[in-house]
C-alpha cells in the first residue's frame, strides 16, 4: 500500500506540474516511477496463476495506465503536455481503486498466444482512443476559451487550434487501425456469440469503429475539423466505454457471469 501511496503522489504531482507549465525536467520524468509502481500493483490484481483476472475496477485502472503509459511516450515527441493535467490524475484515482476494491471476477486464460495478441491489442487501442477522447475534450474547452477571448493559462501554454487538430486526428488514425485489428482478432474467439454474451459488446465496439471510420473519412474528404470533429470523436469513444464497461457491468454486476 505505500508502493501505491508514493504512486499515487508521482501521479497527482506530475499532473499539478503539467498544469502549472512548471518544471519539464521534472514533469517529463516524475510520471516513470508512478507508472512502474502502477505496473507493479496492478501486475498482483490481475495476473494470478498464469491467468488474468479482470474485475471493472481492474479493467478501468488498465485502461488509465495505458493512457498516462502512452501520453508519457508521446510528450517526448508532440506538444501533449496539457493532456497530462486530466490523464495523470485519472490514472492516480483509478490506480486507488483497483488497489482498495479489487473485483476479480472473470478469469481468461493467456497460455495462447492469439488471446495474448488480442489484449495486447485491446489496451493499445483502448489507450490511444482514451487520449484522443481526452484531448478532444481539451480542445474543445480550448475553442471555446478562444471563442469568448479568454486568456487563461491554459489558453497561454496549448499549441494552436491547427496543431491540435492535427494531434487529434494522428491519435484517432492510429487508435482506429488498432482497433480494427482488435475486432479482426477477436474473430478468433468467437464460437457462439449468445453463449459467450458476444453480441451486444461486438455490436457496440463494430459502431465505434464505423464512427470513427466515418470522422477519419470526413475528414479525408470534407475537412471536418472543430466541434464537428469533436463530436464524433466523444461519440465513438462513448460507444467503445459502453461495449467495455457496460457490458461488463451488466453481465458481471447483474447477471452474475462473464464473457467467456
Amino acid at each position: 500500500m505505500i508502493l501505491v501511496l508514493i504512486a499515487l503522489a508521482a501521479y497527482l504531482t506530475a499532473g499539478w506540474l503539467h498544469y502549472r507549465q512548471a518544471s519539464p525536467a521534472a514533469g517529463r520524468w516524475l510520471p516513470l516511477p508512478a507508472l512502474a509502481l502502477h505496473a507493479w500493483a496492478l501486475s498482483g490484481h490481475v495476473f494470478l496463476g498464469g491467468a488474468i483476472t479482470i474485475g471493472i475496477n481492474e479493467a478501468l485502472s488498465l485502461f488509465a495506465w495505458q493512457s498516462a503509459l502512452l501520453l508519457w511516450a508521446l510528450c517526448f515527441r508532440e506538444p501533449l503536455r496539457a493532456l497530462g493535467t486530466v490523464v495523470y490524475p485519472f490514472a492516480a484515482v483509478a490506480m486507488l481503486l483497483a488497489t482498495l476494491l479489487p473485483t476479480p471476477i472473470s478469469d481468461v486464460t493467456v497460455g495462447d498466444w492469439k488471446a495474448r495478441t488480442h489484449i495486447v491489442l485491446s489496451l493499445l487501442s483502448a489507450g490511444l482512443l482514451t487520449l484522443a477522447a481526452v484531448h478532444a475534450g481539451v480542445l474543445a474547452l480550448q475553442e471555446r476559451l478562444l471563442h469568448d477571448h479568454r486568456m487563461t493559462r491554459m489558453t497561454r501554454t496549448l499549441p494552436p487550434l491547427q496543431t491540435m487538430e492535427r494531434l487529434l486526428f494522428q491519435l484517432i488514425a492510429i487508435g482506429f487501425l488498432l482497433l480494427s485489428l482488435t475486432l479482426l482478432s477477436g474473430m478468433w474467439f468467437i464460437r457462439d456469440w449468445l453463449a459467450q454474451h458476444l453480441a451486444h459488446k461486438t455490436v457496440l465496439s463494430v459502431t465505434a469503429w464505423l464512427i470513427f471510420a466515418v470522422l477519419l473519412w470526413g475528414r479525408q474528404r470534407h475537412g471536418w475539423r472543430g466541434r464537428t470533429a469533436i463530436r464524433w470523436t466523444l461519440t465513438g469513444y462513448a460507444m467503445l466505454v459502453l461495449a467495455y464497461f457496460g457490458s461488463k457491468l451488466i453481465l458481471e454486476q447483474i447477471l452474475g457471469t462473464h464473457w467467456s
